[in-house]
């Protein structure tokens, strides 16, 4: 293997699909005129496939970096965001769940910019609001602090 990175990530990423298309396995898939519950799981799953299949085969003919030392900095945070906000959604809603999800995985860099974080964090936050509560009309809470 010329490319071991690239090696490495297409074979995460053919794993990633494996595991996305057992979980799967079980859901409709309908047709494309009556679309199943599993068109669109199973339709990404075969996409990230792919992509790790062309790595796979790139690595194998392109130079590359070698695999490097792993920082878990990165994938603690931005794993603890996504609990974070699974944790705060139901409790604390979206206007509090969202920026505070977004900045617990600013934590994942150390090259983050605080400023930009947190204003870029509120406007997420606002526009989610306004696709979901407001346009789309699901039941998410907005604010249940109080």
């Amino acid at each position: 293997m010329r490319n071991p990175q690239d090696g490495a990530a297409g074979l995460f990423l053919l794993a990633v699909a494996a595991f996305a298309l057992w979980q799967g396995a079980d859901l409709p898939l309908g047709t494309l005129r009556s679309m199943g519950a599993g068109m669109l799981p199973t339709s990404l799953a075969v996409l990230v496939g792919l992509f790790g299949f062309i790595l796979v085969v790139l690595a194998f003919l392109e130079d590359g970096p070698a695999l490097e030392r792993w920082n878990l900095r990165g994938p603690i945070f931005i794993l603890g965001s996504v609990i974070v906000f699974a944790l705060l959604i139901r409790t604390a809603g979206l206007a509090i769940a969202g920026p505070v999800a977004m900045l617990v995985s600013c934590f994942a860099s150390d090259e983050v910019r605080w400023k930009e974080a947190v204003i870029f964090s509120v406007c997420m936050t606002a526009f989610c609001i306004l696709l979901f509560k407001v346009m789309l009309s699901l039941p998410i809470p907005v604010f249940t602090l109080f």
